[in-house]
């Protein structure tokens, strides 16, 4: 970790604090993807990281501001979401391999968070508002540039009468990221990982466009 890291009593946490502060934040992130949040105990992630509830306490005053704090963290690495759509251009084959990018780099995200964004989107459902906006957060760096895209795209055919470019791009993300999280539900109601995948970078590269995708 970087910069200062402070304590729950105000102290900035020396290079050892800080380690010790990130080994539990990543066994409580193991943690979770067994486990739902609430019925995490900290002696238990204090057990797993080879320290005690004191030394937890000292960092967090709870299993929750600790899962925060990852969530946090994912809000701040899904910046590289952004990048799957920077300068791409979404018409014929480089369209179709910028599609095909863009739900290869979700599902990564998504594979690599798996545990964390479980949570927000269980909290988030649940009305915690405070997982609402991480949520909308995660997901904005997605939809806002791929939302700039299409509008850059549509100000140069000067199409009309198009659905909003944001309600497309929110509509895209949220298919893309519900069949990454779904993916095993997806496959035992009979949707091959093999055939939705290129489904859904088709019908990204549809929804930017307008047209059939080619071949």
């Amino acid at each position: 970790m970087t910069g200062n890291v402070t304590t729950v009593d105000g102290r900035v946490a020396g290079r050892r604090g800080q380690a010790t502060r990130q080994k539990l934040l990543d066994c409580l992130s193991k943690m979770l993807g067994s486990a739902p949040y609430r019925d995490v105990r900290v002696i238990d992630v204090a057990r797993q990281a080879g320290t005690s509830p004191a030394t937890f306490y000292q960092y967090f005053p709870d299993i929750e501001a600790a899962v925060l704090e990852l969530a946090s963290e994912t809000v701040q690495e899904s910046g590289e979401l952004s990048a799957l759509v920077a300068g791409r251009s979404w018409a014929g084959k480089a369209g179709k391999q910028a599609s095909e990018e863009l739900v290869d780099g979700v599902q990564s995200f998504w594979r690599r968070h798996e545990a964390i964004l479980r949570v927000i989107d269980v909290s988030a459902a649940e009305g915690d508002r405070r997982f609402v906006r991480i949520r909308a957060r995660v997901l904005g760096a997605l939809i806002k540039p791929l939302a700039e895209s299409l509008e850059e795209s549509r100000s140069k055919s000067r199409a009309t009468g198009e659905p909003p470019a944001t309600a497309v791009a929110a509509s895209l993300v949220t298919m893309v990221c519900g069949a990454t999280a779904q993916a095993k539900s997806l496959q035992t109601a009979g949707a091959k990982q093999a055939e939705v995948k290129p489904t859904l970078a088709a019908l990204v590269q549809l929804g930017m466009t307008g047209r059939k995708p080619t071949k």
